[in-house]
């Protein structure tokens, strides 16, 4: 993948960790990446296509930098093996798409949210 994508967990020693999350780097002001240029969406959508093969049983989560993602973006990801995200409207430090905006993405990718 091209720089500025990451998959945290990607070197876990066991063969199959209960999940791993995919993240797109947000640019901040202020920050030493803060010129970077932006992910490639399909860099993200291989990586985690990647993560899904080498580790099927595993929760691959899409987390930060969604909100620079498009909507067809997300969804490959989706579709390429992400079967979790992030939910609410911040992460630690940086924006995410809010609960409106991630319960439209689930609809309009015939899914639904998990129980619980």
């Amino acid at each position: 993948a091209g720089p500025g994508v990451c998959l945290l967990g990607f070197l876990c020693p066991d063969p199959a960790p209960e999940g791993v999350t995919t993240t797109a780097l947000v640019r901040v002001a202020g920050t030493p990446l803060e010129n970077m240029p932006p992910v490639v969406p399909l860099d993200l959508v291989r990586m985690v296509a990647t993560a899904r093969i080498l580790m099927p049983r595993s929760r691959v989560r899409l987390s930060a930098g969604r909100t620079e993602l498009a909507r067809e973006a997300q969804l490959l990801c989706m579709y390429a093996g992400a079967n979790s995200i992030f939910y609410g409207e911040t992460l630690l430090t940086t924006p995410n798409p809010g609960p409106d905006a991630d319960a439209e993405l689930m609809r309009s990718a015939g899914l639904s949210a998990a129980p619980g």
